[in-house]
């Protein structure tokens, strides 16, 4: 008799069976809420990360604009190279393929490990700015993961010679000196970009938006004349080398629309690899101020004559060759009694200068600095200008007044004391100056008459003949009109007994100047410091390459140099 086994029916309480049910409700809705959460309102943060694993914005670089000179020499251009990157988290690689890249790229297997195992980040550079055909080698390795990036390098053909000018950028392209950092915003343009999809082997497979186009920087002509600038800077190198001084500047203007047609600065560096450059960088012609000393006496003599009490042959008493001012006494290099106005510039008396000074009221002598520019930049646009030191006349002591007259107690930079020159230059008209190539000529200050002017100038023609202190700076074939200056130092404690600063500032031809040039040579230390003799040779030198180059015609015979005999033609009173 077969036996069977009874059913056992469990039956839930009620209670139980909604609770239960109201539990997979609950959960249903809660995935029905995330879900319209995550599709709704956090559906910005997921379309992120979803593209961040597939979409890709390029960026499309903007080539930097082209510095060159007036002429259209280049002198800052940027060649396209290529940066080495990868995304750590797509890179593929073997021992042998590092160990291969590491060697391409210049550095050590550990490095190279160590950028890739950046699993945190989706973007490393490997290198940055290596040559297209390296990278095409760095390529042909087939490492998955690892790309290539389009920029630009900066290089400059004129090297050392127009560094401080021109200046430099850093790896980002980003102007750090000179005009590269003046000009920054204009040469940089504007990066393009593209979005597109890329599959897992690194492959464009689709293009999400319209490509942006890159805006390329705008080019920037200079004023400079790089011919000029490479005689200047070659001259200039041998002076401070000859006389073993710790630095130099000189500037070349165009007499006539007051451009820089050359800027040089030495000790100079190398923009194309700018390392070790610290203290070489600064512009000196612009940045560093230095008294001027007998530069001075020509503007002390127009202020004198445009005031109607003196006349170029007028008579002034310099005998015994010295003077007292209160406690401090005033020297001539040499004593030479009765002299004309003409004579004070020519010899460079200090106590003929002096006592012109102090027969002008202190206020109208200010006006003469400081309408000639002194004190005040002269907003050439160029980064680190400085604006001199030239006191306010209330504040003037009679010794003030008296030392100004010669160039010391007042500082300027080598810019203003060229732009200075161009009153003689153009009749009495103080040219704004610039560094950028002029289409007009522009308009100027009028700060003496032309009858002042001219006359200064003439007096300037006597210091470089036969008699005056500028022999060296005389030019074969060409009249010349300048003036030296010889200045000590200042240092932290006042004048330093045994450092001096050697100047000229010249132009010509004289009869039409076209060119003017100032040089300063700082701290000669081989025993000749004068300007006569460390600086106006550099300004012949130049402005005779220069004024042929340029087809200036001659005003003068071939026979007009006269060969200074001695140390004494170029002496000045300091």
């Amino acid at each position: 008799m077969a036996m069977h086994t009874p059913l056992v029916v469990v039956k839930l309480p009620a209670w139980r069976r909604r609770l239960l049910l109201v539990i997979v409700l609950l959960g249903f809705a809660a995935l029905l809420g995330r879900g319209v959460y995550l599709q709704s309102f956090h559906k910005r943060f997921l379309q992120e990360k979803g593209d961040a694993r597939y979409s890709r914005t390029l960026v499309l670089p903007s080539q930097r604009g082209k510095i060159t000179d007036r002429y259209g020499e280049l002198l800052a251009i940027s060649s396209p190279v290529e940066s080495v990157w990868a995304n750590p988290s797509d890179v593929q690689i073997t021992a042998s393929q590092t160990k291969k890249l590491a060697e391409l790229l210049g550095l050590k297997k550990e490095t190279v490990d160590k950028k890739l195992t950046k699993s945190e980040r989706e973007f490393v550079y490997l290198k940055r700015r290596v040559s297209p055909e390296l990278a095409a080698e760095i390529m042909r390795l087939g490492i998955s993961g690892v790309y290539l990036q389009r920029e630009y390098k900066r290089y400059y053909p004129a090297g050392d010679v127009t560094a401080h000018l021109v200046g430099f950028t850093d790896i980002d392209d980003k102007g750090q000196e000179g005009f590269e950092l003046a000009m920054n915003d204009a040469l940089s343009g504007k990066n393009g970009s593209r979005k597109v999809i890329k599959d897992r082997a690194g492959r464009i497979i689709e293009d999400l938006e319209a490509v942006k186009v890159p805006q390329d920087g705008a080019d920037i002509t200079l004023s400079i004349d790089r011919r000029i600038q490479y005689l200047a800077h070659r001259e200039l190198t041998k002076a401070v080398d000859k006389f073993k001084a710790n630095a130099g500047a000189a500037i070349v203007l165009d007499a006539k629309t007051g451009e820089v047609l050359a800027m040089v600065n030495v000790p100079t560096y190398n923009p194309n690899n700018p390392v070790n450059i610290q203290g070489k960088t600064r512009n000196r012609a612009i940045t560093d101020i230095f008294e001027p000393g007998s530069t001075m006496k020509t503007v002390t003599a127009a202020a004198a004559l445009e005031s109607g009490k003196y006349r170029p042959e007028t008579l002034i008493q310099t005998a015994p060759g010295y003077m007292s001012i209160g406690s401090a006494t005033i020297h001539d290099a040499h004593p030479h009694g009765v002299m004309s106005v003409s004579e004070v510039i020519q010899k460079s008396s200090n106590v003929g200068a002096v006592k012109m000074a102090l027969s002008l009221e202190p206020q109208y002598l200010w006006g003469v600095f400081n309408l000639i520019g002194f004190g005040a930049k002269t907003r050439i646009g160029f980064p680190g200008e400085v604006s001199g030191r030239l006191r306010d006349y209330k504040t003037w002591r009679p010794i003030e007044q008296a030392t100004m007259s010669y160039g010391h107690g007042i500082s300027v930079t080598l810019l203003q004391m060229a732009r200075a020159y161009t009153v003689f230059a153009n009749d009495g008209e103080l040219k704004p100056v610039s560094l950028l190539k002029l289409k007009d000529v522009p308009v100027g200050t009028q700060v003496f008459s032309a009858k002042t002017a001219n006359e200064v100038k003439d007096m300037l023609e006597l210091v470089v003949l036969p008699g005056g202190t500028a022999l060296r700076a005389q030019v074969l074939g060409y009249r010349v009109a300048g003036k030296t200056g010889t200045t000590h130092k200042l240092g932290e404690r006042g004048y330093e007994k045994n450092k001096y600063v050697g100047s000229f500032v010249g132009m010509a031809p004289a009869s039409n100047p076209r060119l003017i040039m100032a040089v300063m040579i700082d701290d000669p230390s081989s025993g000749e410091y004068y300007g006569g003799t460390v600086a106006a040779p550099v300004f012949s030198a130049v402005m005779a390459d220069a004024l042929r180059m340029l087809s200036v015609p001659q005003d003068a015979p071939n026979n007009n140099v006269v060969i200074p005999s001695n140390v004494e033609d170029v002496k000045e009173s300091i």
